[in-house]
């Protein structure tokens, strides 16, 4: 019997993304002036967008979608957050898929979604699954590099691009994956025992 991770440490975090998430829908067209990311503005010296852009969406269904994304990380991966553990992780999956956008994809002016700091997570939660022994991490790490190779070889689906009304921004999917591996990879050089 599978056991989701309930306990307030492990879902506080995802919780609160959630809810953020849902008020700058509700929001939204000015959450989405405010807060989205926008190369023009942050230009401007509005860097707050670096983060907040990836909180606020276009519609209903492209929340709908990066929610149903986050709650299945947490199913995934829930037995690994902590509350500020989480919050801090998707902060700085957030800051370095939009730092990747501005740096390396400088024809992507506007975008706004969790995706691309949801695809951090999946890498961190899935190399955390490796760690702890877990052998469907690889699976899981296998099929996420899959996707993402196929995304920047063909693009993304047409019907997706019509449901969420906007561009896929795959690139965001492949500099969130990258931040959640150095992440990763930064938290197991820190906490390996120094060698004497």
């Amino acid at each position: 019997m599978v056991s989701l991770p309930y306990r307030p440490t492990q879902c506080l975090g995802p919780l609160l993304i959630a809810l953020l998430a849902i008020l700058g829908f509700l929001f939204s067209p000015y959450s989405n002036d405010w807060f989205a990311y926008d190369r023009y503005a942050i230009e401007g010296f509005e860097t707050w967008r670096l983060i907040s852009g990836n909180i606020v969406h276009t519609n209903g269904f492209h929340l709908l979608l990066n929610l149903a994304g986050l709650i299945l990380l947490w199913a995934l991966h829930g037995d690994h957050y902590r509350i500020g553990l989480f919050l801090k992780l998707f902060v700085w999956c957030c800051l370095g898929t939009s730092l990747g956008i501005y740096f390396f994809s400088p024809s992507l002016i506007w975008y706004a979604g969790l995706s691309g700091a949801l695809h951090g997570v999946f890498i961190w939660g899935a190399c955390m699954d490796i760690r702890m022994g877990i052998k469907s991490g690889w699976l899981l790490l296998a099929g996420i590099v899959f996707k993402l190779g196929m995304e920047q070889w063909q693009g993304s689906s047409a019907e997706l691009a019509e449901l969420i009304d906007a561009n896929v921004a795959v690139d965001a999917h492949l500099y969130g994956a990258i931040s959640g591996l150095a992440l990763f990879l930064v938290m197991w050089a820190l906490s390996r025992p120094a060698q004497k």
